[in-house]
C-alpha cells in the first residue's frame, strides 16, 4: 500500500531539509538586547563544529517524529475495513491521491506522489504546530525594566517561520523536478523543451523561430531557476506574517492578551492549511508541465 512508503519518504525529505539547512543557516545572536517581535532568524540551541541545532530545527524534528510513529501505528495491522487512525490515515492518503491524480494525472502521481503527499503533510502539521501556546514563548531570557520576563531564545520556533528550512524544502524540490524533467525527456527532450522552436515553420520563418526560441528559452531557464526562490519565500513570508501578528496581537493591550488572538489563531490554522496546499499544488504542476511536454502542432505554445 502507497500509505506505507510516506512514513519512509517523510524521513528522507527530513534528512535531506536537515542537511540543506545545515548548510545555510546562519546563525543569531545568543541573546538580543531589546525585544522586537518574532526574530526573522532562528537560535542556536546545540552546536557540533560546523552542524548546529536550531530551535526550528528541533520543532521539525519532534513534527517528523510524530508523523512517522502515527503513520507506524495506523498501518501496523492493516484491516480490510478500516476504523480508528488507520481509516484517518487512509482517509488522509486516499484523498491526497485522488484530489493530485484529477490535477497531474495518474501517471505522474505514481511516479511523484510520495513526494507531493510528504510534502503536504510535514508541511501542515508543522505549521499547525507552531500554533501551540509556548511555541516561541518558552525559553531562556531577561526581566525588562517593569519586570516582565522577556524571551530572547525560545525553545521551540515555528518549522517554516525560519527562510533556511523553506529554502532546504524547495531546493530539494528543484534536485527532485531536475530529475524527473530528465526522466521524461532525456537529456536532449529537456533542451529542446527549453530552446527548441514551437510549431511547424519552413524557411527564413523557421531561422526567425529559432534565434527567438533560443532567446525565450534563456528566459525560462531563469524563471526555473526562480521557482525554488518564489515556493521558500511564499510560505516563509505568510507562516512569518502569521506569528508575528499572533505576537502583536498577544502585547499590544496587556489585558486582552488572552482574548485578543484567538480569532486570529483559526485564521492561522486556514493560512496553515492552504499555504501547505499551494506549495504541493506548485510543486506537482511545475513537475507536470515538464513532466507532460509533447511536441506537436497541437500542443505548440
Amino acid at each position: 500500500m502507497r500509505d506505507r512508503y510516506l512514513p519512509m519518504s517523510i524521513l528522507a525529505l527530513i534528512g535531506g531539509v536537515m542537511f540543506a539547512t545545515s548548510a545555510i543557516a546562519v546563525e543569531a545572536p545568543a541573546a538580543a538586547t531589546e525585544h522586537a517581535g518574532v526574530s526573522l532568524k532562528p537560535q542556536m540551541l546545540v552546536q557540533f563544529g560546523g552542524f548546529g541545532i536550531t530551535n526550528s530545527m528541533l520543532v521539525t524534528w519532534i513534527v517528523a517524529a510524530s508523523i512517522i510513529i502515527f503513520a507506524q501505528i495506523a498501518t501496523q495491522q492493516v484491516k480490510p475495513i478500516p476504523s480508528g487512525i488507520q481509516n484517518f490515515w487512509e482517509w488522509l492518503v486516499e484523498g491526497l491521491h485522488n484530489f493530485l491524480e484529477n490535477i497531474i494525472g495518474r501517471e505522474l502521481v505514481a511516479k511523484g506522489f510520495w513526494f507531493f503527499a510528504t510534502v503536504f503533510i510535514f508541511i501542515l502539521f508543522v505549521n499547525w504546530f507552531g500554533l501551540i501556546p509556548g511555541i516561541g514563548t518558552v525559553g531562556w531570557g531577561h526581566y525588562d525594566p517593569s519586570g516582565n520576563f522577556v524571551v530572547d531564545r525560545p525553545l521551540l520556533r515555528g518549522g517554516n517561520a525560519d527562510l533556511n528550512m523553506t529554502t532546504a524544502m524547495s531546493a530539494i524540490f528543484f534536485v527532485m523536478w531536475f530529475v524527473w524533467a530528465i526522466q521524461a525527456n532525456g537529456v536532449g527532450g529537456f533542451l529542446k523543451h527549453l530552446f527548441g522552436p514551437k510549431g511547424e515553420t519552413s524557411g527564413i520563418v523557421k531561422v526567425l523561430m529559432i534565434v527567438i526560441f533560443f532567446a525565450v528559452g534563456w528566459l525560462e531557464v531563469i524563471s526555473i531557476l526562480f521557482r525554488p526562490i518564489a515556493l521558500s519565500f511564499r510560505l516563509f513570508g505568510n507562516i512569518y506574517a502569521g506569528e508575528s501578528i499572533l505576537e502583536a496581537m498577544s502585547t499590544m493591550i496587556p489585558w486582552l492578551s488572552p482574548i485578543l488572538p484567538i480569532p486570529f489563531y483559526f485564521l492561522e490554522v486556514l493560512v496553515g492549511f492552504v499555504q501547505a496546499l499551494v506549495f504541493m499544488l506548485l510543486t506537482a504542476v511545475f513537475t507536470m508541465l515538464i513532466a507532460e511536454h509533447q511536441e506537436g502542432p497541437e500542443h505548440a505554445h
